[in-house]
């Protein structure tokens, strides 16, 4: 068997699946020269069948710039910037596991990619600021989501933020007034109103997932947190600037 040679190391074909096995349970399916890394994946071939559905939102020339992906995993989204040629990329995740997982699949691809274990609360340590920061799939799993966002704008959002979510609940947004008097109650009733549902016990199979939030609710998180939303390239996805503070406020 030809060997496959990646960053001075050879990988047998035997040898990649045996340290793809050994790593344990992928969430991210990767394919590492022939091997898949979750096969069985319940959502099929994932994230990549996501991917294709927003890709064109993202620069394909990223040379020069510098990426950040929150909440990496397995490393599939770090990969494909690095594909596009960007000349940093840190990936960060609280889980040890996943980042075992993403530092094996950049070793295989020969990618110079960062991984440090990270939690999104702690992102102001980084002390860099990055022009691209993907944020793909994180929200839904924290108990704090609204502040994960807040620190995202403060510390590391340089210009770009790529924002992914589960939305569940109507696709309509409804219009918000700027103020409402306290003896109104009818619009917390009304379709379209900004929401998220708190998941006490589980959803999925996954006790991780805290919050769901419908499209209105996403979309009024992101404007407050100080993201001028561009583009929604795919249903759960969103192409956002980062605003200055002023323009932050004025957006408010």
């Amino acid at each position: 068997m030809t060997p496959i040679i990646a960053s001075g190391k050879q990988f047998s074909r035997d040898e990649i699946q045996h340290h793809v096995n050994s790593l344990g349970r992928w969430f991210h399916n990767i394919d590492l020269c022939g091997v898949q890394t979750a096969p069985d994946h319940f959502l099929g071939d994932f994230p990549a069948s996501k991917w294709k559905r927003f890709e064109h939102a993202i620069p394909q020339d990223l040379r020069g710039k510098a990426v950040l992906d929150i909440g990496c995993n397995g490393g599939f989204y770090s990969l494909e910037m690095k594909h596009r040629g960007a000349s940093r990329v840190l990936g960060i995740d609280c889980d040890e596991d996943y980042l075992a997982q993403a530092r094996f699949a950049a070793q295989v691809c020969g990618a110079d990619i960062e991984f440090r274990r990270m939690s999104v609360y702690d992102i102001a340590n980084i002390e860099e600021r990055f022009d691209l920061v993907l944020f793909l799939g994180v929200l839904y799993h924290l108990r704090h989501p609204l502040l994960a966002l807040d620190l995202i704008h403060e510390h590391v959002a340089g210009d770009t933020l790529i924002f992914q979510s589960m939305i569940r609940g109507a696709d309509k947004v409804a219009r918000v007034a700027l103020d409402y008097p306290f003896d109104e109650t009818g619009i917390f009733t009304l379709g379209g109103m900004p929401r998220m549902q708190f998941v006490e016990h589980g959803f999925a199979g996954d006790p991780t997932n805290w919050w769901i939030p419908n499209r209105a609710c996403v979309e009024a998180m992101l404007r407050s947190s100080g993201f001028a939303i561009v583009g929604r390239p795919e249903d759960e996805v969103y192409v956002c600037r980062r605003l200055s503070e002023e323009n932050k406020a004025v957006q408010s």
